[in-house]
């Protein structure tokens, strides 16, 4: 009976938490021409992208994310700006001097 709790803990589990529209943002894809323009398959998309993860909906549909692309191209201006990583502190090392008798 636990295993069938632990099953159930599992599938609740949501793996991913970005929105498609963020995610065609970063793909520089403009969410709002692809959703006028093509509204089924943005539908489609929007339906898969909600139950697999980014990583794995990247990998079934990329060349079909090319060509929107292509189409609904983002703006610069409007483009996703991820914050830079922060540099590593690194330890400053001495050298050691040799003793002297």
């Amino acid at each position: 009976m636990a295993n069938l709790h632990a099953i159930r803990n599992l599938a609740s589990i949501k793996f991913a938490t970005m929105e498609f529209a963020d995610y065609l943002k970063e793909k520089k894809i403009d969410p709002n021409k692809f959703k006028v323009g093509d509204p089924d398959q943005y539908d489609e998309f929007k339906r898969i992208f909600d139950q697999v993860h980014p990583n794995s909906f990247t990998q079934q549909k990329l060349f079909l994310i090319n060509n929107i692309r292509r189409s609904y191209k983002l703006k610069e201006q409007q483009e996703v700006k991820k914050p830079a990583a922060a540099k590593a502190m690194r330890p400053k090392i001495k050298p050691l001097k040799p003793k002297t008798s």
